[in-house]
């Protein structure tokens, strides 16, 4: 179990390194051989071909599939919302790579997509049924507000690279994305304070 678990780790690293210098459309079966000195067969073997590759190296990186209820504290619900927002942002902004593999995946669909989206979901959940029961409003209020807030977020970093400006906002910079999440703090203040009238 330790060789694979080895091989895995080297053939994911194979994807990071070709999407980073090559981008994505150098991706395939016999590029990821390659570059991680394995047979074509394995890669078949261990993630049944290059979506389901792609999609272990999504999932080992998506925020949110991976964060945690722990993330809430349920001392400073609010603080805890900003800073979970916060992060998707320092996430997406700083890993090139996961943004061209996102993009990626709203190209196409499959049962490996199938997967990751359904972990992510099972996670988003988690945190909105958390968050729903520390402040005693509804999981469709909660739910409405996540969505809204965590897409807006996707779509702009996603977009940064081919669209510099947003309603005068510069996604390319670092004061833009301040005031984008000065943005958020506001909607997120104002909802707690809707709750507690």
């Amino acid at each position: 179990m330790k060789n694979r678990e080895k091989t895995e780790e080297k053939i994911l690293e194979a994807v990071r390194s070709i999407v980073e210098s090559e981008g994505f459309e150098k991706l395939g079966i016999n590029t990821i051989a390659l570059k991680a000195n394995v047979s074509k067969m394995l890669i078949y073997r261990y993630f049944g071909g290059l979506e389901g590759l792609i999609v272990k190296f999504v999932m080992q990186k998506d925020y949110w599939a991976n964060a945690d209820t722990i993330m809430i504290n349920s001392q400073c619900v609010k603080d805890s919302i900003i800073k979970m927002f916060r992060n998707q942002i320092d996430q997406m902004r700083n890993d090139v790579i996961l943004r061209r593999l996102y993009r990626w995946e709203l190209s196409c669909y499959n049962t490996n997509i199938d997967q990751l989206r359904t972990k992510r979901e099972e996670n988003g959940c988690e945190l909105i049924k958390m968050i729903s029961t520390l402040t005693g409003c509804p999981n469709t209020e909660v739910a409405s507000l996540a969505s809204i807030l965590s897409a807006s977020i996707s779509y702009l970093t996603l977009i940064e690279d081919q669209c510099p400006t947003y309603n005068g906002i510069c996604l390319q910079t670092d004061g833009g994305w301040n005031q984008i999440m000065q943005g958020v703090e506001i909607i997120v203040d104002l909802w707690i304070k809707s709750i507690h009238k």
